[in-house]
């Protein structure tokens, strides 16, 4: 008897694989959010407002736009910061460290996910960079 399933892919396990998602758009060719089950990764974020400008000030302004970023990928995929299990961070100068953690200890008060944070040359013009991986079952 047919179920109408015999044409779905299956997992290495024998279930049904789960479709990747791609969420959001962006300039470059990147998804800025995408679902694989119940995982969710999000593309390095950089300090760039809604307008597309790279925000004006130091560490700690572009800190606060580039996590504000990270939290509205996070929201196209259903996602929440308290969904976050990893986050890797680039800097553009290691001296930014402190500035840079007074302010993602902000956004990531409980519970904080597991971190890497090195030290970088970036692609643009910019002091920081950070990328994330959360997981919210379906």
């Amino acid at each position: 008897m047919a179920t109408g399933l015999e044409h779905e892919p299956v997992n290495s396990t024998g279930g049904y694989a789960l479709p990747k998602q791609c969420f959001g758009t962006s300039h470059v060719p990147l998804s800025p959010a995408v679902r694989a089950g119940d995982t969710v990764y999000v593309s390095g974020q950089v300090p760039v407002g809604g307008d597309g400008v790279v925000v004006k000030g130091g560490i700690t302004e572009q800190t606060e736009q580039v996590l504000a970023n990270v939290k509205a990928a996070l929201a196209l995929a259903g996602c929440t910061m308290d969904d976050v299990v990893k986050t890797t961070v680039w800097l553009e100068d290691a001296r930014d460290f402190g500035a840079f953690n007074a302010v993602y200890a902000r956004h990531f008060p409980r519970n904080p996910p597991a971190r890497t944070t090195v030290e970088s040359r970036l692609m643009i013009d910019i002091k920081i960079e950070v990328e994330a991986v959360a997981y919210r079952p379906l």
